[in-house]
C-alpha cells in the first residue's frame, strides 16, 4: 500500500488577515513547498501530484509558535517555506503570515502537526 502524502499550511491567526489575504499567503507557501520538492525530492512530489495534492491548513497562534513548528518539522528532515509579506495591504511589510511543510509522508507530518486546529 502506498503511504499518504501531504502538506501542511499554517495560517497565523493573530494578524487578523481576511479570507483572500489568508489564500494568497497559503498560495505562496504552497508553490514554495511543490516546487521545491518537484526538484529534491521527485518521488514524494510524484506521489502527492498523483494523490492529488493533498493541503490541510492549520491556524497558529503567532510567530512564535509558527517559528517552533519550523524547527519541530526541519529536525524531523522535512522542507519548510515561511512566508513574509510585502505589506501592501493588510500587514505590515516584512510580517510572517505562514508556513509551509512536506509534502511528506502524513505519518511524520502528522506527528508534528496534528495538535494543531484547523483553520
Amino acid at each position: 500500500m502506498v503511504e499518504e502524502i501531504k502538506m501542511i499550511i499554517g495560517v497565523r491567526k493573530d494578524l487578523d488577515m481576511g479570507k483572500g489575504k489568508i489564500a494568497a499567503q497559503a498560495s505562496h507557501a504552497a508553490v514554495n513547498c511543490a516546487l521545491w520538492s518537484q526538484k529534491h525530492n521527485k518521488k514524494i512530489f510524484r506521489e502527492w501530484e498523483a494523490q492529488g495534492q493533498k493541503k490541510i491548513v492549520i491556524r497558529l497562534q503567532n510567530v512564535e509558535e509558527l517559528y517552533r513548528l519550523k524547527s519541530e518539522s526541519e529536525d524531523q528532515g522535512l522542507n519548510t517555506s515561511v512566508v513574509s509579506d510585502a505589506g501592501l495591504t493588510q500587514v505590515d511589510p516584512g510580517s510572517t503570515t505562514c508556513i509551509g511543510i512536506g509534502p511528506a509522508p502524513s505519518e511524520i507530518v502528522d506527528k508534528i502537526t496534528s495538535k494543531y486546529p484547523l483553520l
